[in-house]
């Protein structure tokens, strides 16, 4: 008798590693073709309040505006146009507000975000990856996020690579429209 299935799985992924991973899946939505950042917000209870990625605002076509960063016109960059995740995260929200909530983003928040993450409350902010720490706008942000007494630190997942499968999910097969009506007549 097999009894493999009697106990619970032991290889569930931590509830770090979950909000982390849902950030970068996020992320694989941004038309961004050099970077791709997500966002997720979670309440202290792990659920999530809201999800984001960076992409040009509603209503603004990203077929008719710049993906670039170097242009001598300004206008013709994507830094004037595009919403960063963290924002996008905190307005699509799910709930009345955020406050006391934490922020899973894969890339440190600049610091027009962080104004953003300091004013809809959020108090601790958990990031992958810090590799513009060395930009005036990042310094400004960990400088208003002491300021504000937020709690930020850089995660290191306990899983090192998180895979879907789409076809190895497939639980079953949708029935055919010959089997639908089978058991349709079947019915009557």
């Amino acid at each position: 008798m097999d009894t493999s299935n009697e106990h619970k799985r032991l290889d569930y992924i931590c509830w770090r590693d979950y909000f982390m991973a849902i950030a970068f899946l996020a992320a694989k939505r941004s038309k961004d073709p050099v970077c791709q950042v997500g966002a997720c917000i979670v309440n202290k209870e792990n659920k999530i309040m809201g999800i984001g990625y960076n992409g040009m605002p509603n209503g603004c076509c990203d077929d008719f505006f710049p993906w670039g960063k170097n242009s001598p016109i300004p206008t013709e960059t994507k830094a004037l146009y595009v919403c960063h995740a963290e924002m996008n995260a905190i307005l699509n929200k799910n709930s009345a507000d955020v406050k006391d909530c934490t922020i899973f983003v894969g890339l440190f928040p600049c610091n027009e975000c962080a104004k953003i993450i300091i004013q809809s409350g959020i108090r601790e902010v958990v990031y992958l990856s810090d590799e513009k720490a060395h930009k005036p706008s990042y310094q400004a942000s960990k400088r208003m996020f002491d300021a504000a007494g937020i709690k930020y630190w850089q995660y290191t997942p306990q899983t090192d690579k998180i895979v879907i499968d789409f076809k190895k999910l497939k639980l079953s097969e949708s029935p055919s429209k010959a089997e639908i009506e089978k058991l349709t007549l079947n019915d009557v």
